[in-house]
């Protein structure tokens, strides 16, 4: 069976806010200019917003310019920030929670909103599809289509219907070809089809590699006499500082007696024997964190990296047929801990320069270059540039001294210090071996406050069709074993948030196990793993978490 193929004048890869925004921007100026343009968007997630997850407080910066009646409009944006807390975590008992002098500028919230942002994309795709946009959840992009000239001429979901073992089933159906005079590529955090663009192309050549986070979050529901709708609380320290580690904590009070919480544990961590999903639970046993928490109930769970090596990992974000925007070129603030606004922008100068090209019929140039000049000119750039040297604060000065290296930068010279840092060593390249690492003593979970990844997974509605090919791949089978297991003692059994890796003994020695139907698309397999032998692709349309309101 052959593939089918669709034409549009713009194929978007992904309907999170870069994607979505880029929709509703383009068909926006089509209408101004009462010109007919086709836009389609494609969703892996069952529905848009099943795959969105992020803490969220949203700043409204973006959203404002794309609609500037979204308070009259309905834009689910329900809670308002009303008081900032900072904490810095010195034990597992005590904190010290930080004058708002001490915390730098851009992390201060006021004006800001906390939201679920996959009711955000939801609400975005509603005013894309109002405007004319055809959108598709449910269908994944797993190829990337050129041109024999190697220009990008759209993508190909992926087949339905082939079982385990390679071979069609009955239900068989081949993908779709969609071809588009211009694709953008809005994956999020670590795309599929970005990440093989970014190698292809070598789009990152002369830039620092990106760096990472692991973003593990949950939804409870708290007792109405702790809640304080509005209330943000961020933290750094304990208990990530502790295993040599750094990130930092969140926990949102928003609507109907609810709070958003959640651990960030930065993937540039040298001791295999972390366990990020375990670190969180940790976190919730400090009583800065308990007091909200006890009598509660948890709702809601999930987890996804996050791409934070800011202005200094940008890679070239144009390329002859199409964009790389949003987190799929990793557009996030690291210091605000912010990128769903910083996506929404990049997401409307896209827009911008491909209506403009379209403009020019037969004569439109291929690779709209005119894309970073838009950046450049624009908030994005001034935002992402100023705050370029937070990671290499961190990462190269350590925690303390780090952090004050960000106040002085952000508060008194607003990211205008006359340097650049720059973090040339990957995260997957940082590990020690684990002979040479402490290997931290996690309690085990008390089904209150604290549970295991297993029901923690439960409650992310993740489901795959269990008759497909594994969608997490093994370049080389017998890494994991052979190198990991000795070197590092496989750190794929804890650095993911879903219990997909183990290492099981039977009768016939020891095995690997990939239990890929428990697979969140959190990407930290393909970041992490020390050999860089994990590839995750996409699986079937419609697998994954099925996320209500994260």
């Amino acid at each position: 069976m052959e593939r089918e193929s669709m034409e549009f004048d713009v194929v978007i890869v992904g309907a999170g806010p870069a994607g979505l925004s880029a929709a509703c921007r383009i068909m926006q100026l089509a209408q101004e200019q009462e010109r007919e343009v086709t836009v389609c968007v494609v969703e892996k997630g069952s529905e848009v917003g099943a795959h969105i997850l992020s803490g969220a407080v949203l700043e409204p910066r973006a959203l404002a310019e794309l609609f500037p009646d979204w308070k009259e409009m309905g834009a689910p944006l329900p809670t308002e920030v009303t008081e900032d807390r900072f904490f810095f975590y010195t034990s597992a008992k005590k904190a010290i929670k930080l004058p708002n002098f001490m915390i730098p500028k851009p992390t201060h919230n006021e004006g800001n909103f906390i939201v679920s942002m996959g009711n955000v994309c939801r609400w975005l795709a509603e005013q894309a599809e109002n405007l004319g946009v055809e959108v598709y959840p449910g269908f994944s992009a797993a190829e990337v289509l050129f041109h024999p000239d190697g220009s990008v001429k759209g993508i190909a979901t992926g087949d339905m219907g082939i079982g385990a073992n390679g071979e069609k089933k009955d239900s068989y159906t081949p993908g779709m070809e969609l071809h588009a005079k211009y694709t953008l590529f809005a994956e999020g955090c670590r795309g599929h089809l970005g990440k093989q663009l970014i190698r292809q192309l070598e789009l990152d050549k002369d830039r620092d590699p990106q760096h990472y986070g692991i973003g593990i979050k949950e939804i409870w529901e708290i007792p109405a006499d702790k809640h304080q709708e509005g209330l943000v609380v961020h933290g750094l320290g304990w208990p990530l500082q502790e295993n040599g580690a750094s990130g930092g904590a969140f926990l949102y009070h928003a609507e109907n007696n609810q709070v958003y919480l959640g651990l960030i544990t930065d993937l540039n961590y040298s001791n295999p024997h972390l366990n990020p999903f375990a670190e969180f639970q940790r976190w919730k046993l400090h009583p800065e964190t308990l007091k909200y928490l006890e009598g509660g109930s948890r709702l809601s769970y999930g987890a996804r990296a996050i791409a934070k090596g800011g202005y200094n990992s940008l890679p070239k974000m144009h390329f002859p047929g199409g964009l790389l925007i949003g987190c799929d070129a990793g557009t996030l603030n690291a210091v605000k801990i912010k990128g769903n606004h910083t996506a929404m922008k990049s997401g409307m100068l896209a827009a911008e320069a491909v209506v403009e090209a379209l403009a020019q019929g037969e004569s439109a140039p291929a690779d709209l270059a005119s894309y970073a000049d838009k950046v450049k000119n624009s908030w994005l750039h001034e935002e992402l540039y100023t705050t370029r040297n937070f990671s290499g604060f961190m990462h190269k000065f350590g925690f303390l001294f780090g952090s004050a290296m960000v106040w002085i930068d952000q508060t008194i010279f607003g990211g205008k210090l006359p340097f650049t840092l720059n973090d040339t060593v990957p995260d997957y390249a940082t590990l020690k071996p684990a002979s040479e690492s402490k290997q931290p003593v996690y309690p085990k979970p008390d089904n209150k406050i604290t549970f295991d990844r297993l029901s923690s997974v439960f409650l992310s509605n993740t489901n795959h069709e269990e008759d497909q090919p594994c969608h997490l791949t093994l370049i080389d089978p017998d890494v994991p074993l052979a190198k990991n297991l000795p070197l590092y003692d496989e750190p794929a059994q804890r650095y993911c948030p879903a219990g997909v890796y183990e290492i099981v003994e039977d009768a016939k020695g020891q095995r690997f196990q990939i239990n890929a139907q428990n697979c969140v698309h959190c990407k930290t397999c393909d970041i992490k793993d020390p050999a860089q032998n994990i590839a995750w692709v996409t699986p079937e349309g419609f697998g994954g978490p099925n996320y209500p309101n994260m």
